[in-house]
């Protein structure tokens, strides 16, 4: 049983939810020479939900690339990765729309007019991986926006939570005030499914907060 993995994450959210779950965790950040943005690198007309499997399996490769050059201990390695979509079928479009983080607050009000009144999906892929073995999960969930009104938006922009998030909001911050339904994992979209990634945990026998009491 391995008592600890590595995140390769900043997100703060989902080093709480790992909390959360009592996983005791290091972090594995991308070292400066390394070009993590590339990674997040869109293809054209690919689906939403390929995407975010895609990226966070390149995470991992790379993570995995770190820990060996760092000669770290070989224990297992979380990457994950979330995205917001509307989906071609919903828009009667040729491909999904993928809404990643925003550039600027235009940007951001830009894609907050886009998800207004409308629903869209979260997916966040997760993956628990070693130099020699690896899992894959994916979360995807439905989130249903009010119709959001220019002053809705420009508060919401003034606050700064758009900064750094898929789709420019997150929905743990005043972003919430804005859902009117979810279907899925509230966790999954806010970075990290806690239910899927206790599979992964129990997949590579790490030690974490329910395994302990069990």
């Amino acid at each position: 049983m391995y008592k600890q993995i590595y995140l390769a994450s900043q997100s703060p959210r989902r080093q709480e939810l790992l909390k959360q779950l009592g996983v005791s965790y290091e972090l594995l950040l991308p070292d400066p020479s390394e070009d993590a943005e590339s990674l997040e690198s869109l293809i054209p007309g690919e689906r939403a939900q390929d995407y975010v499997m895609r990226v966070t399996q390149l995470k991992l490769d790379a993570a995995i690339q770190r820990q060996a050059q760092h000669k770290l201990p070989d224990l297992p390695i979380l990457c994950a990765d979330t995205t917001v979509a509307l989906l071609a079928e919903d828009m009667a479009a040729p491909h999904d729309l993928i809404l990643g983080k925003a550039d600027d607050a235009a940007h951001a009000q830009q894609i907050l007019g886009l998800l207004s009144g409308r629903t869209h999906w979260v997916y966040t892929a997760m993956a628990l991986g070693t130099s020699s073995q690896r899992a894959l999960q994916v979360s995807a969930s439905q989130v249903a926006f009010m119709d959001l009104s220019h002053a809705h938006i420009k508060a919401y922009l003034a606050s700064g939570e758009y900064v750094g998030k898929a789709g420019a909001y997150g929905i743990q911050g005043l972003a919430g005030s804005f859902v009117t339904e979810i279907k899925g994992s509230y966790s999954g979209i806010m970075g990290l499914c806690v239910h899927q990634c206790a599979q992964l945990l129990d997949h590579f026998k790490v030690s974490y907060a329910l395994r302990q009491y069990g």
